[in-house]
């Protein structure tokens, strides 16, 4: 007779492991309020800036063209208020925009990375099983892809207004003014992503918030500072030449002018400031002028420039963000997950 087998039960169950935390999900619920602060803020921005694109340029418009048909007439009606409010709206969001960058810089060194790093926060997510440079990565990742949707948006959004208003509003800002220029472009978007690199730098240097919140602040600005110097060098500059009587050539961001002689060389312009006409020809002939140089940047040039500039920020961004985990990694020794009950 055959043995009866009992049948085997069921495998006990694998005793739960201990998982690591889901660092993306504990970063956004960590910067709650900073991300609910960036979502309000980009909204606000975009409102405005939308606003801005279509009903306000459309007023203003409507306003220039009544003040134009007013020609010598002493009464004359025009809404004035529609023009003064395009003005406002456009240079409080122009400036907001600039202005991006700044706060990223600083809210990085102060708060995602100085405030964790001071608390002890970071060394809690280290303990339990997380790499300082996986730590890093997802705390530099994360923010730089919400900065990046949020600060193009607006970047884009603003150079649909202004080209909205180019030609239609008198009081419109060229393309060549310094706030504008930035703001119209990819630029700002690269200085946001770069300041987001050096304050987390700057809070690996200082270990302590308001410190590396001054810094990241500073950094930031100097960031800015960088990119608005370089950007009109970065791009082939288009030389044009005109007679005596012409003057110099307007338009454009203007690089340098000076004389052009009758060999054809270009020789600094002396600055005849006299009012007689005959006084600077006479200084002029000296010379063996024949006309004038100006070296300008058009606006044909303006995705160029922005582009190679974009790109010249985000190689700095990319070797601050390397300086950064550089920095944590000898700090944490070659970034080796710092076990539960080590010494802090």
């Amino acid at each position: 007779m055959t043995a009866l087998t009992t049948p085997a039960g069921p495998a006990p169950a694998a005793a739960p492991r201990a998982g690591r935390p889901h660092l993306v999900r504990w970063l956004l619920r960590l910067h709650r309020p900073a991300l609910y602060v960036w979502t309000g803020l980009v909204l606000v921005l975009a409102a405005g800036l939308l606003w801005l694109w279509g009903p306000l340029t459309d007023a203003s418009a409507s306003a220039w063209r009544q003040y134009g048909a007013c020609g010598m007439s002493p009464r004359c009606s025009y809404d004035q208020d529609a023009i003064l409010r395009y003005k406002d709206v456009y240079n409080y969001t122009t400036l907001a925009l600039n202005a991006l960058p700044l706060l990223v810089g600083a809210w990085a060194g102060g708060s995602l990375f100085g405030r964790e790093l001071e608390s002890g926060t970071a060394r809690l997510a280290w303990a339990q099983g997380v790499t300082p440079a996986r730590w890093l990565a997802t705390r530099l990742a994360v923010p730089a892809a919400l900065v990046a949707v949020g600060t193009g948006l607006l970047v884009l959004l603003h150079n649909r207004a202004w080209s909205a208003a180019r030609g239609r509003v008198d009081t419109a800002k060229s393309w060549t003014d310094t706030w504008t220029l930035h703001a119209n472009g990819p630029t700002t978007v690269a200085v946001a992503l770069a300041a987001l690199a050096a304050g987390a730098l700057a809070a690996l240097l200082w270990r302590r918030t308001l410190p590396a919140l001054v810094t990241g602040l500073c950094a930031a600005a100097a960031l800015r500072g960088v990119a608005g110097l370089a950007l009109p060098h970065m791009w082939p500059a288009v030389t044009r030449v005109t007679t005596l009587e012409q003057g110099y050539a307007g338009g454009g961001i203007q690089l340098g002018h000076g004389l052009v002689t009758a060999t054809g060389a270009h020789v600094p312009d002396p600055g005849c400031a006299s009012p007689d006409p005959g006084a600077c020809a006479s200084a002029y002939a000296k010379l063996h002028a024949t006309g004038f140089y100006t070296q300008s940047q058009p606006f044909s040039h303006f995705w160029p420039l922005h582009l190679t500039t974009s790109a010249l920020v985000l190689v700095l961004a990319g070797l601050l963000a390397w300086a950064a985990f550089t920095v944590l990694r000898r700090g944490t020794r070659l970034g080796a997950p710092v076990r539960k009950g080590a010494g802090a």
